[in-house]
């Protein structure tokens, strides 16, 4: 397992550094925000332990800027700072935890084993149903061919309506659950517009990937 720390406090990321060694992880650190998001970037890390308050560019900026390229990697954000504002700043940004200094370093263990413990169940966020290559995560959908590969535009709506399928493939996903999950369950339109989506994506992706079960609903189904 690969980490990567985030500090500007050197003597802190330091003894982070030796003891996150000593239980047995690889671990880089860079000290300002904009080596911080090259290196998780460029590099391979199983998390990141991410500091808010960093010259340059700061943590939420760091995070943001990696989950809108669709890096998945968990980040552990610290800060100085205190209040139900930051944390949820932090969160919103995409962060997955979030701990306040000074903490325990028995803590932090726990948390960052706790992370990783949760990304190695997870299930892999892309999916490849015949030459399409459906990246949840990132939300981009690559149809890859002989000639190369091609991205496949799709709207935000487009592409909530094609993850409730993919995440259930071979199997009938109602009308009534794809509007509870894409357009919340106080939506009071129109029920036909899912199907007015689904016809956008049979056109987009191509007809034979999304079966209609009468009666039932929708089923996601890779071509022969």
């Amino acid at each position: 397992m690969r980490l990567l720390i985030v500090e500007d406090e050197k003597r802190l990321a330091l003894s982070l550094a030796k003891g996150l060694t000593a239980e047995g992880y690889a671990v880089d650190v860079v000290h300002d925000g904009a080596d911080g998001l090259h290196r998780a970037t460029e590099g391979t890390y199983d998390l990141v332990i991410l500091d808010i308050m960093l010259p340059g560019m700061n943590g939420y900026r760091v995070c943001s800027a990696l989950r809108a390229a669709g890096n998945d990697v968990p980040i552990l954000m610290l800060t100085a700072k205190d209040g139900e504002y930051d944390e949820a700043e932090g969160l919103d940004t995409g962060a997955d935890d979030y701990l306040t200094k000074p903490f325990s370093y028995v803590v932090l263990v726990a948390r960052v084993k706790a992370l990783l413990r949760r990304r190695a169940a997870a299930p892999s966020p892309v999916h490849r149903i015949g030459e399409l290559r459906i990246d949840t995560a990132a939300r981009r959908v690559v149809r890859e061919g002989a000639a190369g590969s091609t991205e496949v535009a799709l709207t935000a709506k487009e592409f909530a309506v094609l993850e409730q399928l993919v995440l259930r493939p071979g199997q009938v996903v109602s009308k009534a659950e794809i509007l509870e999950h894409v357009w919340d369950f106080a939506y009071e339109g129109d029920p036909n517009i899912v199907e007015v989506y689904v016809s956008t994506l049979r056109r987009k992706l191509g007809a034979p990937l999304i079966k209609t079960v009468r009666g039932a609903g929708y089923r996601l189904e890779a071509p022969r």
